[in-house]
């Protein structure tokens, strides 16, 4: 073994420094650097993996023409959600890491995915729980498997000493941040430790085409625990959210070399576990006896997903000097442009109003079409005017006034009519509804199937049409 040196590292974003410094030149942090020992190892660190399969990969230069195309082959799990968020299946060889907040049931999830996968072995190595634990989990969520295997163990060395034994199918590791490599001497979810794990899971992935999942802790500003290489080293990161006052979570993509990066997988948490809801908008819409001022309907698109969604505002006198801007779900800075629209191009005095805006069933939305159906919820809330129940939105709103286009219309139009919406108000700059090269104007209203689609241009048109 070779001489072991020591290393600063900042413990936020990973730089390496041969000495401490106060504040890191990388991400600015003060205070932020710990010295930790590295020991180079002379031999293979995460042990050969060649007996492993039978056919052996040969390493060689090939041109790019030579190499045969073909389908990525995935493993489809039980979960269609799942399956969705990681462009149709997992695929062998694949490393794929899952972060969330504590408590938000990344656990359950994949403890449950693996159960429910019969025809592959599950090895699920816990470094937080015990073997009763994930027993007493497995007994709630009332499932059970014969090929799924437990291993309560932190250390790299023996957990790969029995994989070698068990030669399983797939790999859960809950959770990255507990495992300690035998070859770096600090503390457990330290840099250099997940870094160095993560790179001897990668080496074990690629090299047996044995899918990996690496369940991750985050930060208190919502980032992924350990530093930025680690989302740079798998191959998919996937981010699971929601509010824990609420049922439903959100499996999000953030990364994914193997399909799209916009899916999105909703999961209400029930007595037996996660299960995937496969029409959140019947769920997103509260249904109401009677009319109601502020609250509008959106037609948005997450991934190749549909949803409708409610958004609420609220607008009241200012009783303070200083009017208040509280938003849930949407962007705060976007609302604030919209009010400014609203000024500018409406004549409307927000200056001296407190103004609320919530997106109801506790999700986020970034999606830009869901403007107009925010501005329609602000004006009915100013004038307190119920909106049309019967009515949607969708279409973006520019800084001129102009109500833009926005992609994927069709899919809106059909999600609206799917639920019984009578109408849906989108931008007249859509493709489908523009006059063509002939010179012929388009149809701007008319029905589409059962429901009726009405075109308009400006701030100012969608007021008179709606008051």
């Amino acid at each position: 073994m070779s001489k072991a040196k020591s290393a600063f590292f900042c413990q936020q974003c990973g730089y390496e420094s041969v000495k401490w410094v106060g504040q890191c030149p990388s991400c600015g942090q003060w205070n932020s650097f710990v010295e930790e020992l590295i020991q180079k190892e002379t031999k293979n660190q995460a042990g050969g993996w060649k007996e492993y399969k039978e056919d052996k990969r040969i390493h060689k230069i090939i041109a790019l023409p030579d190499i045969k195309s073909s389908e990525e082959k995935r493993i489809p799990t039980s979960d269609p959600e799942l399956n969705r968020v990681l462009g149709g299946g997992v695929v062998p060889g694949s490393i794929v890491l899952v972060a969330g907040e504590p408590g938000i049931g990344k656990s359950t999830l994949f403890l449950q995915n693996g159960l429910w996968m019969k025809d592959i072995s599950v090895l699920y190595i816990s470094g937080e729980e015990s073997e009763q634990q994930i027993k007493m989990r497995a007994d709630r969520l009332q499932l059970s498997n014969d090929n799924f295997y437990l291993l309560t163990e932190t250390s790299t060395q023996t957990i790969f000493q029995e994989i070698k034994k068990l030669k399983p199918g797939m790999v859960i590791v809950d959770s990255i941040q507990t495992l300690q490599s035998p070859f770096i001497e600090s503390s457990p979810g330290s840099v250099s430790q997940i870094r160095e794990c993560t790179a001897e899971f990668q080496r074990f992935a690629k090299e047996t085409d044995t899918p990996v999942f690496l369940i991750g802790h985050i930060t208190k500003d919502g980032s992924i625990a350990g530093p930025k290489v680690l989302e740079h080293m798998v191959d998919t990161v996937l981010q699971f959210e929601g509010d824990r006052h609420y049922a439903y979570r959100i499996l999000r993509t953030l990364k994914n070399r193997f399909g799209s990066t916009s899916e999105l997988g909703i999961y209400e948490m029930t007595d037996a576990g996660m299960r995937g809801v496969a029409n959140p908008s019947e769920l997103l819409i509260t249904q109401k006896e009677e009319a109601l001022s502020g609250i509008a309907i959106a037609a948005t698109v997450e991934g190749m997903r549909p949803l409708l969604i409610e958004v609420q505002a609220l607008v009241t006198q200012s009783v303070y000097g200083t009017p208040q801007r509280t938003v849930t779900g949407f962007d705060l800075r976007r609302l604030q442009l919209l009010l400014a629209v609203l000024e500018k191009r409406g004549g409307f005095h927000f200056g001296m109003k407190d103004v609320f805006l919530n997106i109801a069933g506790g999700i986020k939305v970034e999606d830009p079409s869901i403007d107009l159906a925010v501005l329609s919820a602000l004006l009915s809330s100013y004038e307190d005017v119920p909106l049309p129940q019967q009515v949607c939105f969708a279409g973006e709103v520019g800084l001129s006034g102009e109500i833009r286009a926005v992609n994927r219309i069709d899919q809106r139009i059909a999600e609206a009519e799917k639920l019984g919406f009578e109408k849906i108000i989108v931008s007249k700059y859509n493709q489908a509804f523009r006059p063509d090269k002939a010179g012929k104007k388009a149809k701007t209203t008319g029905p589409a199937g059962h429901i009726e689609i009405v075109t308009m241009g400006r701030v100012e048109e969608l007021y008179q049409y709606l008051f």
